[in-house]
């Protein structure tokens, strides 16, 4: 498998003040589908083409990850692979090394459960400090043995077995993760495994499965969802076309937002319901947004999105709503920053488990720009300094969280004297383009 070079970016950068942001960008794609893509693919026998994934580290280290287990994985160009697979998993003869990928890491568990292979899981220090037990609790019903670090970390060695046992499982947090994990191995399973959430989260390996031939239902509970799939399964290969990331749009749209004279239209947005809870929540703050329709992707609705500069205002954010927007927390803060009062925000306990303590981490980031923030442990509430209040000037410490970094960048594009942040490289794990999007949009972000 031949690897593209994703990025260049190492060290701190500075955002400098910016107005009159214009361009239309084409939405970086879906890294959520496009790291199940690449697993179901490889479960599936036969052949699959795959275009518009995220060429990204943490997608990367899937593809390295899933050819490591057996597959047949090539790089046919830009976002574009070829996996060719038999549908049988064997043990690695290396760790496989997700990196920062949380969604990589616990996907692929699940998906290598299945199977008669013993698999050693490593990451980096952000992925190693994060908690795999709400995984690995359910696999052991299942009839996984796993053996993991104190507290339920990585290293992870996972021995898998054929077949599974099916089971009824409700996640204890709300969490797409747990849930797809359960999904995969229960595609080797002996019956019906079902998962059953209070709350829904996204349901991209609902809409994916079984366009690779799986059986999979799913039943709405008020606000929560019922997921069920049969086992043992045969997949057989499929084509996809993944579609425009809700979440890395919302940096572009968000610095339109609160940028004055500015104008940006992000093209091809996917608009699962499960992701676009931000969107919601913009438009109750005053956000000049329009949404056009742009046909469809991977079974997701598409849209494009043009964002205007706005004068924002306080709300509150429901906690039901957090499962649809859990990754836009820190970017929802920089719009809170801009708006007129305080915006509230609570059910955020999963951030804390996150590629930092995401809920801390963005409290201090507002508190490095001079903007007040109330910290709770299940969530913050923004004081906010309205359009051009935002006096800027500091340092973000970005804790190795790719999407604190980019909210950083963001916040100094709105403050008065910009803002600097300590490392852009982990940037690459998510959204490689991001510098040079914003840059196309006439953003200036440079050394510190």
């Amino acid at each position: 498998m031949t690897t593209p070079d994703i990025s260049d970016l190492h060290g701190p950068r500075r955002a400098r003040p910016a107005s009159g942001l214009r361009g239309r960008l084409n939405t970086s794609p879906d890294k959520s589908i496009s790291h199940r893509a690449l697993i179901l693919s490889a479960l599936a026998e036969g052949r699959s083409r795959l275009d518009n994934l995220l060429d990204s580290a943490d997608v990367l280290a899937t593809a390295g990850a899933v050819q490591k287990l057996g597959a047949y994985v090539e790089r046919a160009g830009p976002g574009s692979w070829i996996v060719n697979s038999g549908g049988a998993w064997s043990s690695p003869d290396s760790p496989l090394d997700l990196g920062n990928s949380g969604t990589g890491v616990r996907l692929l568990m699940g998906a290598a459960a299945r199977f008669d292979l013993t698999a050693r899981f490593v990451g980096d220090q952000s992925l190693s400090s994060r908690p795999m037990e709400r995984i690995l609790t359910p696999l052991r019903q299942m009839g996984v043995q796993a053996d993991a670090q104190p507290g339920g970390r990585l290293p992870v060695m996972l021995t898998g077995r054929a077949p599974l046992s099916a089971i009824t499982y409700q996640p204890p947090m709300a969490s797409a993760q747990v849930k797809s994990a359960v999904l995969l191995a229960g595609l080797g399973a002996d019956g019906e495994t079902c998962v059953i959430e209070p709350r829904a989260t996204r349901g991209h390996t609902e809409t994916m499965a079984p366009l690779f031939g799986a059986e999979l239902s799913v039943e709405r509970d008020g606000t929560g969802l019922i997921a069920r799939i049969k086992g043992p399964a045969r997949l057989h290969g499929a084509d996809i076309s993944a579609p425009g990331d809700p979440s890395s749009a919302a940096f572009a749209v968000i610095a339109a937002l609160i940028c004055p004279d500015s104008e940006v239209t992000l093209t091809g947005v996917m608009t699962n319901p499960a992701r676009f809870g931000l969107y919601q929540t913009l438009q109750e703050m005053g956000a000049d947004l329009t949404f056009s329709p742009a046909g469809e992707r991977c079974g997701e609705p598409l849209v494009d999105i043009t964002a205007r500069s706005s004068t924002l205002k306080n709300v509150e954010v429901p906690a039901e709503r957090a499962p649809s927007m859990i990754d836009e927390y820190p970017i929802l803060c920089v719009a809170a920053a801009f708006a007129d009062g305080e915006t509230r925000m609570r059910g955020l306990e999963e951030l804390r488990a996150k590629e930092s303590d995401r809920l801390a981490a963005s409290a201090a980031l507002l508190e490095a720009a001079g903007v007040g923030v109330e910290l709770a442990p299940d969530g913050l509430v923004v004081h906010g300094r309205g359009p051009g209040g935002v006096e800027g000037g500091g340092l973000v410490a970005t804790r190795h969280d790719h999407r604190l970094a980019m909210s950083g960048l963001i916040l100094g594009l709105g403050a008065r004297d910009g803002m600097a942040v300590d490392d852009v490289s982990m940037i690459a794990t998510s959204y490689p383009a991001f510098l040079d999007d914003l840059a196309a949009l006439g953003a200036v972000i440079g050394p510190v």
